[in-house]
């Protein structure tokens, strides 16, 4: 990993760097400014990650419908199968986010946030309109159009950081300490993002070969274990 000085320059000099970081301290603001709750917040980064997956995972559905669907098919049975689909793949790729619910479970299914996302719409618009730009930026992504190496790179690059995401959730399993960890998760998930290669490199492996089944295997170890 690159030193600390080299990390410090390459975010000064990088202008989306400090747009990131501003938002992912919305929450931290949120606690400290505007006396959000401890479960508002972590629900906030729970939502943000599950939603930004099932955005991709949508995205994701209408091509592999395409490739696997039959001549028989009618347009009501390919709807209810893109659902089916998109339902189970979102419930086997989101598991750490279904794990994460067991030790936070107080916090995100506590009735003190139930109350305040009921009783306010602006918090309702505020997580629509969060849905709706992860939406929007998957279905822009153009996983649709992208040649199957392309589109294996490109999947698992954003499906593994949004589950390294979830797995990050898990340090702020001690709701005694959730309010002074909020800041601790804002920096991590601004890591996250604006260095996402070294992230992935050191968790799977070189991030620029993560289309390949083992990544870094030669091709032709790949081909003899295949056949």
């Amino acid at each position: 990993m690159p030193s600390l000085p080299r990390h410090l320059r390459e975010f000064a000099s990088r202008r989306e760097a400090w747009l990131v970081l501003a938002r992912n301290a919305v929450p931290v603001v949120g606690v400290y400014a505007f006396g959000w709750s401890a479960p508002l917040a972590v629900f906030n980064y729970w939502f943000d990650g599950l939603s930004a997956l099932a955005a991709i995972v949508a995205a994701l559905v209408p091509r592999a419908l395409r490739e696997t669907r039959s001549r028989g098919d009618g347009a009501l049975r390919q709807w209810a199968g893109g659902i089916l689909v998109w339902l189970v793949l979102v419930g086997v790729l989101g598991l750490p986010y279904w794990l994460v619910l067991m030790p936070l479970h107080d916090l995100l299914l506590s009735p003190e946030l139930l109350g305040q996302l009921v009783h306010s719409p602006q918090l309702l618009l505020t997580f629509a309109a969060i849905a709706a730009m992860h939406a929007w930026n998957a279905f822009d992504a153009g996983y649709d159009a992208m040649p199957e190496t392309e589109l294996k790179q490109r999947v698992r690059w954003d499906v593994y950081l949004l589950v390294l995401r979830a797995v990050a959730m898990f340090m702020m399993a001690s709701s005694a300490l959730v309010v002074f960890l909020v800041p601790a998760m804002a920096l991590l998930l601004s890591y996250f993002e604006i260095w996402p290669g070294r992230v992935l490199t050191v968790m799977f492996g070189d991030a620029s070969r993560l289309h390949e089944d083992v990544p870094g295997e030669p091709a032709k170890k790949r081909r003899r274990r295949a056949s």
